[in-house]
């Protein structure tokens, strides 16, 4: 009995924070289009976040493309479709994989450090002493840096699927004597407009989700400097998980929209 009460308060507990995060969310619409605006924070959080993680991306996005086609050029050899390589390539690599790989990444590298950022100016009370001053640290904050994601992973994952790219074309050019020109012709004559669209639509959304979770957890963090850590770690995790959500539903929208 005892452990069923402790199943009901964590699912309880669970759909309590979702409550609190949809209206964390609606906060964040309402005090983005209302003035004053901090144009200059937030040019300095798309510079923080795009800049700091543009070598971290092009390496992934790098990596990514080289072992995808080492692991499947053999299996293409078997079948004698090696010629389909590069638009095999470019499909999924634009339409599933480097969206999704980047954005996870991201939200290790870009969630996590807001988390730990907000939750330490929450507990060495500086988000309180903005609202003793009377500024309004939400705003200042947090709408900043969910602005400054959801415009910025759409930037960083059309980098690391280019640079993916390269990185195929590159093995494809060792392996299999292909040119770059012909390769790269080939990749994008593959791709339509419906690849494209919905790609880069998404990308938003996990930009918004990365920034929104992390946001979040930082800025509702307890528990003294412990909870600094936990906001972190929780905000990785969570936005791991939504990333998925946000990519099944996609995914199965547009195979509605494009059937």
């Amino acid at each position: 009995m005892a452990e069923n009460e402790t199943f009901f308060e964590k699912l309880r507990a669970f759909f309590e924070e979702i409550g609190e995060m949809s209206r964390f969310a609606g906060r964040y619409f309402r005090e983005a289009v209302s003035p004053p605006f901090e144009f200059k924070e937030l040019l300095k959080q798309c510079y923080y976040m795009g800049n700091k993680s543009f070598f971290l991306v092009g390496v992934t996005g790098l990596i990514l493309g080289v072992v995808f086609t080492l692991q499947t050029r053999p299996t293409l050899e078997e079948f004698g479709a090696v010629a389909w390589m590069p638009s095999m390539i470019s499909i999924s690599i634009v339409r599933e994989i480097g969206p999704v790989i980047i954005a996870l990444i991201c939200a290790g590298r870009i969630g996590s450090s807001i988390g730990a950022e907000l939750g330490s100016m929450r507990v060495t009370e500086q988000i309180d002493a903005m609202e003793v001053s009377g500024t309004n640290p939400f705003k200042f904050l947090v709408v900043t840096r969910i602005t400054a994601t959801t415009l910025m992973i759409p930037l960083l994952v059309i980098w690391g699927d280019f640079i993916a790219l390269i990185g195929s074309a590159f093995v494809e050019n060792i392996k299999g004597a292909v040119t770059f020109q012909l390769y790269f012709n080939q990749a994008f004559n593959a791709l339509a407009f419906s690849d494209l669209l919905p790609a880069t639509a998404k990308t938003f959304l996990f930009g918004f989700a990365i920034g929104l979770v992390g946001c979040f957890k930082g800025y509702n963090s307890k528990k003294g400097t412990a909870g600094v850590g936990k906001a972190s770690n929780s905000a990785v995790v969570y936005t791991s998980m939504l990333l998925f959500i946000i990519d099944f539903i996609a995914v199965f929208v547009t195979d509605l929209i494009y059937q």
